[in-house]
């Protein structure tokens, strides 16, 4: 039977969301201001549609995040792509990275569940970070149409190292700026 998963709490309303909050009342404010009532609740109405049309991908996201860690034993993502994995566990992460379809609704879950499960900041950092510089729906769907095999191919071949070194780094800073952690006892 694996280890239970240890959660740190989390305010609802930490200083990221203050900033944005602030960030945002302030634009509505200077949109009131500069263009009235009528574009202020045209705006407002357009980005609920936003939210609305988003909610259910994030919540998807959140959901097939958390079944990951219900699915992998605790100890087979420690020992993947945990803080002990060295080398290796930065190219699976990479790997998974960079083959693994979906959008950031999904990527950014997945990371975060499986740091929750026991994988360090390194393996999640080159994870997300060769889904977005080498993942294969991007270069596919977006790049070949646009740009051709030739652009596409070199992009890729210097792109190939970026989540490794990424990985590596965070790994290395990650004790000095990771917030200390709190026991729950």
């Amino acid at each position: 039977m694996s280890a239970p998963i240890v959660r740190r709490r989390r305010r609802a309303f930490d200083w990221p969301a203050i900033v944005i909050t602030a960030l945002a009342v302030s634009a509505g404010i200077r949109v009131y201001l500069r263009d009235g009532w009528e574009h202020f609740v045209s705006i407002f109405t357009s980005d609920l549609g936003l939210f609305g049309l988003m909610l259910p991908k994030v919540l998807a996201g959140c959901l097939i995040g958390a079944f990951v860690t219900l699915l992998l034993p605790r100890e087979t993502i420690a020992r993947w792509v945990g803080a002990e994995s060295g080398l290796t566990g930065i190219l699976v992460a990479t790997v998974a990275g960079a083959i693994l379809p979906g959008g950031p609704f999904t990527i950014y879950p997945i990371a975060g569940a499986f740091l929750l499960a026991g994988a360090d900041a390194g393996a999640a950092c080159a994870f997300v970070i060769a889904w977005t510089l080498i993942g294969y729906t991007r270069a596919i769907v977006w790049e070949l149409p646009f740009f051709g095999l030739e652009f596409v191919t070199w992009r890729l071949i210097f792109s190939l190292p970026l989540p490794v070194i990424a990985g590596l780094l965070a790994r290395l800073l990650w004790p000095y700026f990771a917030p200390p952690a709190k026991d729950d006892a």
